[in-house]
């Protein structure tokens, strides 16, 4: 039995999950290294930093042990599943440098778990969540220079997921590659914390029942760039994306969209859509959920919202403010909505509520509030 048991390990790690414990690390040389942009010069997605994390993987042998290597282009077959049928995702997480001088992820373990749920509906491998984030937490270590030394900034990690076999057959992939990019990036709106006004137009549809929006594949995205010019063109920042006869409120760009707001009632209530298949499970916008219902001082209410039940709530005065949520702006608050050719006006409060969720969640990404949500890098 005891001469079998290196065998029997041995097909374990070709066929189970790969471990940080393999973890391969190709350092760069001093002449490889790249300048770092100036903070007052950081452009989303421009710049990217000097290493990145890859785990190759097959059907056959199962995962490979990750590596961390210098930045480089990936070398892809012309058939790659990925270029034709586009079998890839994605996630959005960042790190960020506290005041304290101390590195911190934003709840890793979310990003991961959504991860998983897009690969499984992408026909991808899954991994184990805590190996990877002990990957992720290594690529920040080597590269930690590149995390911004700023309250306004942050190292966006930008984990990949692509089939990668040579072959043009619609099928479950036998070949993949799990990388993960990273860059410093800037505020997402260049002019701060503004508002932003939006077109919705019910003929454009970003997701429907038994579809993939739930899920973070680039695929969703795709289709959306369109729209999105067209909303440009006609003086807006971002589409309101709408569903059905009754136009439900999904999201807003690529963020999930909260309204502030009395109910009939006279009450305070913080709306947003649920989680029915329709709109991405935004880590920020669990986020936003937990620190309201912590508060205690509204409803806070997961349901369905019509453009009719908005409008009706501005003309009666019960609307209090609109804003959006997501990885990359956090908090972003909404001035006006295109609707049926008509301008609606949104209102907003002094001080809001979405300035002070994007103070809370500020005060937990750079240290000067401690807690769980926040996980130390090093």
């Amino acid at each position: 039995m005891r001469a079998l048991t290196p065998i029997g390990n041995l097909m374990t790690k070709l066929v189970g999950d790969f471990q940080y414990s393999d973890l391969e690390e190709k350092i760069c040389t001093p002449d490889q290294l790249h300048p770092k942009p100036d903070t007052s010069a950081l452009v989303f997605g421009k710049y990217f930093t000097d290493h990145m994390l890859e785990v190759s993987w097959d059907s056959k042998r199962g995962w490979a042990n990750p590596v961390i290597s210098p930045m480089h282009n990936l070398q892809l077959h012309p058939g790659a599943k990925v270029l034709h049928y586009a079998i890839e995702l994605f996630e959005g997480m960042k790190a960020y440098r506290g005041e304290d001088g101390c590195l911190r992820l934003f709840r890793p373990d979310r990003n991961m778990a959504r991860m998983l749920s897009t690969a499984e509906r992408s026909s991808l491998p899954t991994f184990n969540a805590d190996e990877m984030i002990k990957c992720i937490k290594r690529l920040v270590q080597i590269d930690k220079e590149w995390v911004p030394y700023s309250t306004t900034s942050s190292l966006y990690i930008r984990p990949t997921f692509i089939a990668t076999d040579p072959s043009l057959g619609v099928a479950s992939p036998n070949e993949a590659l799990l990388y993960v990019l990273m860059c410093p990036v800037g505020p997402y709106f260049t002019s701060g914390f503004k508002p932003i006004s939006l077109m919705a137009d019910p003929q454009y549809v970003r997701s429907w029942p038994g579809g993939c929006g739930a899920m973070k594949m680039g695929a969703n995205y795709a289709p959306t760039i369109y729209i999105q010019k067209q909303s440009e063109l006609l003086g807006h920042q971002q589409v309101l994306w709408l569903y059905g006869e009754d136009h439900q409120l999904t999201e807003v760009g690529t963020m999930n969209i909260f309204l502030f707001m009395l109910n009939k009632n006279g009450e305070r209530e913080l709306v947003t859509p649920p989680l029915d298949g329709l709109i991405l499970p935004g880590v920020t916008r669990l986020s936003l959920l937990e620190l309201a219902r912590e508060w205690k001082e509204f409803q806070v209410v997961e349901r369905t919202i019509t453009m009719a039940e908005v409008i009706q709530a501005h003309e009666e005065k019960r609307l209090l403010e609109i804003f959006g949520a997501g990885t990359a702006c956090v908090v972003c608050p909404v001035s006006s909505i295109s609707y049926q050719s008509r301008e609606y006006n949104i209102p907003r409060t002094e001080p809001s509520l979405s300035q002070r969720f994007l103070k809370t969640m500020s005060d937990i990404h750079y240290g000067r509030l401690q807690h769980p949500w926040a996980v130390d890098i090093q």
